[in-house]
């Protein structure tokens, strides 16, 4: 597949989701895709290794997120992997603070190199589990959103994502066509209150992404 046909299926597919992508934004997006590929030869970054499918399901996934951060500064990431939702959010929204976390030293450390290719401020990447007791000691309570990506468990993720969210924070989770069964499977969770289930087309796909945003409650 062509450049000039990767950067169509990039920008037409992110305006069909409401974000507009300009020239630079694409050529960045194009240097995040040849450096994952070409690292993606020595380490296990994604099972998806077809350029056109790189955009489709991980730029353009990670990209339904957008949407959801008005008025919201600060991002904390959790199993970012090679950096999804965080970095392609950080592209099409430079505001936006962003901690990208991952228990894989290998993929932080590609994840640093991408934020330096790419010329990124206020984002980092840090290796480190999300549930360990040090960890959320060090970052509680301090981001207005958490997300991931099919992180975990429904019921899992929310008890793991929960302390890093300030209180009135919006923790969201990127889950799969099924996702709208496992939140009508998820028991009750102290402090925390569903808003929202979203059922989202990917484009150029049959693939159906579901957005299960929760707020924090305060204590």
């Amino acid at each position: 597949m062509t450049t000039e046909q990767l950067k169509h299926i990039l920008k037409t597919g992110a305006a069909e989701l409401g974000v507009a992508i300009g020239d630079k934004e694409t050529s960045l997006f194009l240097i995040y895709l040849a450096e994952l590929k070409e690292w993606n030869k020595k380490i296990n970054l994604t099972s998806i290794t077809e350029g056109r499918d790189i955009i489709i399901r991980h730029f353009l996934d990670s990209l339904i997120l957008a949407p959801f951060f008005a008025g919201k500064e600060t991002l904390l990431d959790i199993g970012s992997g090679a950096g999804f939702p965080g970095i392609p959010l950080k592209l099409v929204l430079p505001d936006l603070k962003i901690m990208l976390m991952d228990s894989v030293n290998k993929k932080a450390v590609f994840m640093r190199h991408i934020i330096r290719m790419l010329g990124l401020r206020d984002i980092e990447a840090v290796q480190g589990r999300a549930e360990d007791t040090a960890v959320i000691k060090k970052f509680g309570s301090s981001f207005d959103v958490v997300a991931s990506r099919a992180f975990a468990e429904l019921g899992r993720f929310l008890e793991i994502a929960m302390p890093y969210a300030k209180n009135g924070g919006m923790v969201l989770a990127v889950k799969g066509p099924k996702g709208v069964e496992e939140l009508k499977r998820l028991p009750t969770i102290k402090n925390i209150e569903s808003i929202q289930a979203k059922e989202i087309k990917l484009p150029f796909s049959d693939i159906t992404t579901t957005i299960l945003s929760f707020k924090k409650t305060m204590f």
